[in-house]
């Protein structure tokens, strides 16, 4: 009758839970007991409740029962697969509430958050360098071991940057996607339009510490410091 009633006459003792079912009781308390009577026969995996375990069995057997009728896309969790149609509707329920950033993740908005905060939860063991992307740090981590994993096709050029190599990919191709609004100048790295704009702005940000004189170019700068010395 508990069942038609709601009446829930077992309660933990240690959060205030409380359920209809003995067994709701004590599949409950294995959470603050830490006991884990369901155990994977293939690899030692071990957990609280049997519909862990079921999930979890799948990894072996390579069983993916949640399936997305646009692309075929399969997994083993039901949640992963609601994830997943937000790509297909372009629903983004999550919202930054500093810049009305939208994206579809939890994750991603986690991460998009530390913009805001300057949080830097990645750090380099080696140099201390610290950045709030995974992949940054991984980057960062190629300088050290000197790893270069990104190839050029057309020669051996090698770097650990996808966004380098696109870059030495236009030197064979002569793509020059950065162009002069004012003069028609074009070129393939933007920090080159950045600086050549400098001609026409009259701006020179880089300044001699012993004279008067400034220039746009760090090169300049350097060739002018000889006078100096």
């Amino acid at each position: 009758m508990r069942k038609h009633t709601g009446e829930r006459v077992y309660k933990c003792d240690m959060c205030g839970y409380a359920c209809v079912q003995k067994s709701n009781l004590k599949r409950h308390m294995r959470k603050h007991t830490g006991e884990r009577v369901y155990k994977c026969e293939v690899c030692g995996y071990a957990c609280n409740h049997k519909g862990n375990l079921m999930r979890h069995m799948m990894i072996h057997t390579g069983e993916r029962v949640y399936k997305c009728d646009v692309c075929g896309y399969a997994c083993i969790q039901k949640s992963n697969l609601k994830r997943h149609m937000t790509i297909h509707t372009g629903e983004k329920q999550y919202r930054c509430e500093v810049c009305g950033y939208k994206c579809n993740l939890s994750g991603n908005l986690k991460t998009h958050m530390r913009i805001h905060t300057g949080e830097r939860v990645h750090k380099c063991e080696v140099c201390g360098y610290a950045c709030n992307l995974s992949g940054h740090l991984k980057t960062n981590m190629r300088i050290h071991i000197g790893e270069r994993v990104y190839k050029c096709g057309m020669c051996s050029y090698a770097c650990n940057e996808s966004g380098t190599l696109k870059t030495h990919i236009r030197i064979h191709t002569g793509e020059r996607p950065y162009k002069c609004k004012v003069c028609g100048y074009a070129c393939n790295e933007s920090g080159n339009l950045k600086t050549h704009t400098r001609i026409h702005t009259g701006e020179k940000l880089y300044k001699c510490e012993v004279c008067s004189y400034a220039c746009n170019r760090s090169g300049t700068l350097k060739t002018h410091m000889r006078i100096h010395t």
